[in-house]
C-alpha cells in the first residue's frame, strides 16, 4: 500500500519524516534534531558521525565503545581487544603481581620506548612521546627551560654549559665575554 503525503519513520524517535528534515545514515531516515551520539547525545553531521549496527555515536564515543584497548589507547595497560568494555567485570579483578621478564633483550625495550632514558633535570623516564634533545641528553617537554629564568626553549634557543641548559640571553649574561659594549656593566681593564 502506498505512503499518502508522508516519509520513511525516524530510527531515533519513529515518527515520519519528511525529506525536507530527512538525514540518512545506513539506509535509515533520522529528523535533524534526532541524530545524536547515543552516548554523549551531541549532534552529529556526516563528517562527525560512526554507525555501528543500528546504533549511531560520535567518532570519540565509537572508539572508546568500539575502538581497539590496551597500552597506548588510553585505557591502561594490556593487550589489545576490539571488544566493548565492561567496567564491573575490569574492576571485580585483582591485581596480578608482575611476571619475570623473559626479554633475552631488556636494553631493547626500554630504547623502543624510551624507558631507560632519564631527564637531567628531574631525573624522571623519558618516554618518545615526551623527549626532546638538548646537550646530547633527553628532556621531557617541560623540563626544557632556562635553569635561570625558566623560559621554555627550542633548538634556535638553546645554549648548554655543563649539561645544564639556558636561553642566549642568560648564557650571555652569565657566561659570555664581560666589557664595555657586550651588554654588562663591568669596564675592560686597562693595562697602563
Amino acid at each position: 500500500m502506498p505512503n499518502w503525503g508522508g516519509g520513511a519513520k525516524c530510527a531515533a524517535c519513529e515518527k515520519t519524516v519528511y525529506h525536507a528534515e530527512e538525514i540518512q545514515c545506513n539506509g535509515r531516515s533520522f529528523h535533524k534534531p534526532c541524530f545524536i551520539c547515543m552516548t554523549c547525545r551531541k549532534g552529529l553531521d556526516s563528517t562527525t558521525v560512526a554507525a555501528h549496527e543500528s546504533e549511531i555515536y560520535c567518532k570519540s564515543c565509537y572508539g572508546k565503545k568500539y575502538g581497539p584497548k590496551g597500552y597506548g589507547y588510553g585505557q591502561g595497560a594490556g593487550a589489545l581487544s576490539s571488544d566493548p568494555v565492561d567496567n564491573e567485570q575490569l574492576q571485580s579483578q585483582e591485581p596480578k603481581p608482575p611476571r619475570p621478564s623473559t626479554n633475552s633483550n631488556p636494553g631493547k625495550f626500554s630504547q623502543k620506548f624510551g624507558s631507560s632514558d632519564r631527564c637531567p633535570r628531574c631525573s624522571k623516564a623519558v618516554y618518545a612521546a615526551e623527549k626532546v634533545m638538548g646537550a646530547g641528553k633527553p628532556w621531557h617537554k617541560t623540563c626544557f627551560r632556562c635553569l635561570l629564568c625558566g623560559k621554555s626553549l627550542e633548538s634556535t634557543t638553546v645554549t648548554d654549559k655543563d649539561g645544564e641548559l639556558y636561553c642566549k640571553v642568560c648564557y650571555a649574561k652569565n657566561f659570555g665575554p664581560k666589557g664595555r659594549g657586550l651588554g654588562n656593566m663591568g669596564m675592560v681593564e686597562d693595562g697602563e
